[in-house]
């Protein structure tokens, strides 16, 4: 019996909502699982991933094998990091304390790098919709210009055709 660290999904029909479960690779997709590791919802920007890293790597030093997606989300989230660390350690290559001080780092600047990719997508989707709205506004004035010039010579028109009829 292998065990699996998978999604299963919940949420209704095109608004997915995954919890990241240890279980039984012959269980069915939202069946029977051991644990709830954590969730995960694709839909807000930028993805939403809450995770108990303790359990998991628990779980994975015990010989679980992630998906392909709860991979990439353990590795986003430095649990795969920690398991690489912790294999140090029990070689010797070093004790826990340099493991967590390594993990601690990394941590940091993993997390300025999410808020600054946060950031950048913020100020596009920003920039976007200035632009949209820059644009809109440049085509009704050009709308409303083209009404104007071509109302004039008819105005100018009749007061010319107004003068030839008084005189």
């Amino acid at each position: 019996m292998s065990v699996k660290i998978r999604l299963q999904r919940h949420g209704s029909k095109k608004r997915p909502f995954y919890f990241i479960v240890v279980a039984n690779s012959t269980a069915p997709r939202d069946g029977k699982f051991i644990e709830k590791l954590g969730t995960y919802n694709p839909l807000s920007v930028p993805a939403t991933v809450r995770i108990n890293r303790e359990r998991a790597l628990h779980w994975l030093q015990r010989g679980a094998e992630p998906t392909n997606t709860c991979r990439r989300i353990l590795s986003f989230k430095g649990v795969l990091y920690m398991k690489h660390l912790m294999r140090g350690v029990t070689l010797g290559l070093f004790d826990e304390k340099t493991a967590w001080e390594k993990f601690e780092k990394w941590n940091g600047e993993h997390e300025q790098l999410v808020a600054k990719r946060e950031e950048a997508h913020r100020a596009h989707k920003q920039e976007k919709r200035h632009s949209t709205m820059r644009d809109s506004v440049r085509r009704v004035e050009e709308k409303m210009a083209a009404k104007a010039a071509a109302q004039q010579p008819t105005e100018g028109a009749e007061e010319a055709a107004g003068e030839q009829q008084e005189g």
